[in-house]
């Protein structure tokens, strides 16, 4: 244990827990950790979340992206470049989920502003892409590297990770099927994306192997009701599975 004022007092606390002296270290928070563990404890514990999930055709996508990739020249594009291009798409399809609720009234947002999730050392941090609806995917993509490597290296400035109206968070490239995520306030929604997964479907009467992905948007029920959940995210499938808005 490092040493600390209240070291012995803590040990003594633990005790009572059933973990004696002896079996643990403790490695006080960083700034980091406790601002989102504030910011996170005070999510959950003060607005109503509610999740709604959605499996989503991806072979159109992943061909369109294939194409693309392959093309000379081509900016390379990853499946979270586009999951945020079509978020941001469909947010300006159903601009009654691209609000913020504040107590005196609700904040109607004019751009899609879109953070991503991206893990750093001892955190998390979701740098945003402004406008997002507004840029071409190639765009997009190149505003990501650039914001995530500097996240990493925990260079951005602070209205590069502040406010935004939508947060994406993709652990799709760490084989988890499916999960939901704890909204980033003032923020009213959170997509948490999980990976593709091949499944038999039948088609025509013959059984096909296709690609989806499970995608849960998690909603503050005092900004968004569910129906209107539900049409983002049809809008949202609708953007993936018939990509040619994603990638003009």
């Amino acid at each position: 244990m490092t040493a600390s004022p209240d070291s012995d007092a803590l040990a003594q606390r633990l005790e009572t827990l059933g973990l004696p002296r002896g079996s643990y270290i403790v490695r006080p928070h960083d700034r980091l950790r406790k601002v989102i563990a504030q910011r996170m404890t005070e999510s959950a514990r003060d607005i109503p979340h509610f999740p709604l999930t959605m499996e989503i055709g991806l072979d159109a996508l992943l061909a369109a992206r294939a194409d693309h990739n392959a093309a000379e020249g081509a900016a390379k594009l990853s499946v979270n470049d586009l999951v945020v291009k079509a978020s941001a798409l469909a947010l300006g399809d159903v601009p009654e989920a691209n609000v913020s609720y504040v107590p005196e009234g609700m904040l109607q947002h004019a751009h899609a502003d879109v953070a991503v999730a991206v893990a750093v050392k001892g955190g998390l941090m979701t740098p945003i892409v402004r406008a997002a609806e507004t840029k071409p995917v190639a765009t997009i993509a190149a505003e990501l590297r650039d914001l995530a490597d500097r996240a990493q290296r925990f260079r951005l400035q602070p209205d590069e990770y502040s406010g935004g109206s939508f947060t994406v968070s993709n652990l799709g490239m760490f084989g988890i099927a499916s999960f939901g995520s704890i909204l980033n306030p003032p923020q009213a929604a959170i997509l948490s994306v999980g990976a593709a997964r091949r499944r038999p479907v039948l088609r025509d009467g013959k059984l096909v192997e296709e690609s989806f992905m499970a995608v849960t948007l998690t909603c503050d029920h005092r900004a968004l009701d569910g129906a209107t959940g539900a049409r983002w995210l049809q809008a949202f499938r609708a953007l993936i599975e018939t990509p040619v808005r994603v990638f003009a």
